[in-house]
């Protein structure tokens, strides 16, 4: 275990200045090449089955017409040879099906230019189709329609003439999506597309970060414990379970301090980009807790990849804060609070920088500390000066972890190899090195504390110390000459400590490295106020009836959490990671999808696995129940979805049958209202509809699938959804979304880290819709609880889930909520 702890404070230490941009690069371009790969087989198994459709359609349609009217037949006929069905079938299945007109003479001039470079022609042409607004979405009739107009035109008394039947093109990459307008709709161009009158507004923040973060738990004057998680400032009232929320940055906050009055607070966040893959500049916040009002923006252009670590001065009351950013050369600045103006620069060091202090007694001396270093900086008329901390006859440590002042002045650092050292200024050698001599800072001590490192120290008011361990995961107190006193460990599910906060001198908050907030006393213990995940989040499932929902993700855990109380009910721990689950409808039982291809089905109330099954041998990435839980489909990385009979209120199953017809791995899948359909999406943005009460058949002719009703809509992919997407999107900018059960909303989890609400329907491009912020990673889910009160949001790397209040609009402000679709994160930061 010493070995995980100190593997994962390097990873915390080295910052993402470590990181070479190449890597990066490569990583995208080894994407995309995946992406192309995967779009031509699709496309080459879509030609495929059009072929196969078409061959079927025809015959079936000339014994329609014949049997109707000859001389229509006849018209047919030339038609079909014109358009190229004689001369070549494969050239024209898929216009056929698509109601769109290719020439033939056309295509071959094209794919003589693909010839000479098949490559470079190809990503140009999906690039023009998928940048291409004209192309985003065309309307074309359907093959029935286009016979029921030439029918027509043939002058047949006897003809039917229907609803014609239209269908909507949407490209994802360059490949056409059609989608079949429903017989409801008369005129699709004069739907009027509209934000819904409900917005979102963050009501709880369930996480903490301290996996990678140091020195980002303190307590306020009101009571609050100030911390934070991905985007957001979370400001939690430990006797009144309340939670404040200062939500003004636009990426993930990476470091904190509270100013001597405790009552503002300075917040750092890392660079980040914005939607079109530009870096956004990083920048300090100085806040009110009180109002979380934004007082003053520090830095905003000077600061590199991001901040590191801030601090407020104490002598003059607060007047300067000190920032460390995260470029190569960690620059260290000075900057007077009130003007936000910048009063000093320097170059710190190319190693790793933990953390930075002011002397609580003079202003002018700032220390920091990092990897094998602890630097005396003296600010002098603007400029800084550095002295190195000496270690001499002591072991140089890798890293000085943390280092508090002790009442008397002297310096204590806490380092990797356990120890507490007590550094202190020590005259000049003048033997040595002459008359120009000048004082050093050398060790005075050395205390040994812990068993591996020591991730934090806590100076008390009365002059005791406090010191927190990472691999025995303890808490010693000290006593002012450095004699241990009191201990305890904590348990070993929570992690190592990673930053305490003092209560009263007895109570204490302690902040781990497994994402939990503990609160607690030497002689009681101490239990978790926050708890979290550890690793990036996929399932997400909300119980049919009650204010319960279940995440699992990367960390092997399986979380159940309250609505109401706010609060984890209970986590258990799997052999593998989770990356999805669905409740059965009876809200007894949840099953969840494993990476290997096993599934679980655990017992809401005892925890306890009740059924235990393997399908294939990769990844599955959707469970999901019909209405009235007598089938489960559970879909696959194998491109499979296996339909399971669920019987004994959702304890037994026995396989029913499987679908067969996905040309990639499943990504979404829904079932229709009378339990009988699934409509289900795959990795190359195909639309499929399946008639499992029939055997499982593939319903080759998706027309008839336009007015089916759905129970639930979480398919990214449909035409009552298609407005979610954006121009050029690329068919994973959008992970997740989910239609509210009264069927009046839709929220959708994208890519860019938001969370955006839109009407349902929403089938036009660019449809208007409210978004927020708040997580700093991808958002890999979304849900709506069982009533519709509130909508539950999961990020991937920020492991952090967002729990939003639906406001439900009234006639007085919907006015001005149909005006523009962006909105702000939520209404808890009010701009001064």
């Amino acid at each position: 275990m010493d070995g995980s702890t100190n593997s994962l404070d390097d990873v915390s230490a080295g910052s993402s200045a470590e990181y070479p941009d190449r890597v990066s690069v490569m990583e995208g371009r080894l994407q995309l090449q995946e992406n192309e790969i995967t779009l031509l087989k699709s496309s080459l198994a879509d030609a495929l089955r059009r072929l196969r459709l078409h061959d079927q359609l025809i015959p079936l349609l000339k014994q329609q017409l014949i049997a109707v009217n000859p001389a229509a037949a006849r018209v047919l006929n030339q038609v079909f040879c014109s358009d190229g069905f004689s001369s070549s079938r494969k050239l024209s299945s898929s216009s056929a099906l698509d109601g769109t007109h290719h020439p033939a003479t056309r295509v071959r001039r094209n794919s003589e230019k693909l010839a000479k470079d098949p490559q470079e022609k190809t990503k140009k042409r999906l690039d023009k189709k998928a940048a291409s607004s004209a192309n985003l979405l065309t309307r074309s009739p359907s093959l029935e329609s286009r016979t029921k107009d030439l029918i027509a035109s043939a002058g047949s008394p006897g003809s039917r003439r229907g609803t014609q039947g239209q269908s909507i093109k949407m490209f994802i990459r360059g490949r056409p999506i059609t989608m079949y307008v429903p017989s409801n709709i008369q005129n699709y161009d004069d739907l009027r597309m509209e934000p819904p009158v409900e917005k979102l507004e963050l009501d709880w923040v369930y996480g903490y970060r301290g996996r990678d973060c140091r020195a980002n738990l303190y307590l306020l004057a009101s009571g609050e414990a100030v911390y934070f998680i991905a985007c957001v400032v979370v400001l939690y009232h430990i006797n009144n379970r309340t939670q404040r929320h200062y939500s003004k940055h636009t990426d993930c906050v990476r470091c904190l301090t509270i100013h001597p009055d405790k009552v503002r607070v300075a917040s750092g966040q890392t660079a980040g980009v914005d939607k079109d893959g530009k870096p956004l500049q990083p920048y300090v916040h100085i806040w009110d807790s009180s109002t979380l009002i934004t007082l003053q923006q520090i830095g905003l252009g000077t600061f590199e990849r991001g901040v590191g670590s801030v601090a407020f001065s104490f002598a003059d009351s607060g007047a300067f804060l000190c920032v460390i950013d995260d470029s190569n050369e960690h620059m260290l600045s000075v900057w007077d609070c009130a003007k936000g103006t910048k009063h000093a620069e320097v170059k710190s060091t190319n190693e790793a920088v933990f953390t930075v202090e002011f002397n609580p007694n003079d202003s002018t001396n700032i220390i920091t500390c990092g990897k094998s270093h602890v630097y005396f900086w003296t600010l002098s008329a603007g400029s800084l000066t550095k002295k190195q901390g000496i270690f001499g006859k002591y072991k140089k440590p890798k890293f000085i972890q943390c280092f508090v002042f002790s009442l008397t002045g002297d310096v204590l650092t806490g380092d990797s190899e356990g120890n507490i050292l007590t550094w202190g200024k020590s005259p000049g050698d003048v033997k040595t090195l002459g008359k120009g001599a000048k004082e050093t800072f050398q060790i005075m001590r050395q205390t040994r504390a812990h068993d591996g490192s020591v991730f934090t120290l806590c100076m008390l008011q009365g002059g005791a110390l406090l010191s927190g361990g990472g691999k025995d995961r303890k808490i010693i107190r000290w006593s002012a000459d450095l004699a241990p006193e009191r201990e305890c460990e904590i348990p070993e599910k929570f992690g190592a400590v990673r930053c305490i906060a003092d209560v009263d001198g007895e109570e204490l908050l302690v902040g781990t490295t497994r994402n939990a907030i503990l609160r607690g006393t030497f002689s009681d213990g101490f239990v978790a106020i926050v708890q979290g995940h550890v690793d990036e989040m996929w399932g997400l499932a909300t119980h049919p009836s009650q204010d319960v929902f279940l995440t699992c993700g990367h960390d092997r855990q399986v979380c159940v959490w309250n609505t109401e109380e706010h609060k984890l009910d209970w986590c258990t721990t799997l052999e593998e990671y989770g990356l999805c689950a669905d409740f059965c409808p009876n809200g007894a039982v949840v099953s969840v999808g494993l990476s290997t291809g096993r599934w679980l089905v655990l017992d809401l109330q005892t925890k306890d696995i009740v059924s235990d099954y393997t399908d294939g041998n990769e990844q599955l990435s959707v469970m999901r129940y019909s209405t009235d839980g007598s089938f489960l489909a559970v879909g696959s990385h194998d491109n499979f979805i296996y339909i399971y009979n669920v019987t004994e209120s959702g304890r037994r199953y026995s396989r029913y049958g499987k679908c067969n017809g996905h040309s990639s791995f499943i990504t979404h899948l829904d079932w229709s209202k009378d339990g009988k359909y699934i409509m289900s999406n795959s990795g190359d943005y195909e639309i499929l509809y399946w008639d499992i009460a029939g055997g499982c058949k593939l319903l080759r002719n998706r027309y008839e699938s336009k007015d089916r009703e759905w129970a639930s809509y979480t398919c990214v992919l449909g035409f009552h959804v298609m407005g979610v997407w954006l121009e050029g999107s690329d068919g994973t900018d959008i992970n997740a979304l989910c239609r509210s059960h009264n069927e009046r909303m839709v929220a959708v989890a994208d890519d860019f880290c938001k969370v955006h609400l839109f009407q349902y329907p929403c089938p036009k491009p660019k449809a208007p819709n409210h978004s927020y912020e708040g997580h700093g990673s991808h958002v890999t889910n979304v849900r709506f609880t069982h009533c519709d009160s509130h909508v539950l949001s999961m990020g991937g790397k920020d492991t952090c889930i967002l729990q939003w209040r639906v406001k439900r609009g009234g006639t007085g402000d919907s006015g001005g909520d149909r005006l523009h679709s962006s909105s702000s994160t939520s209404t808890s930061s009010p701009e001064p």
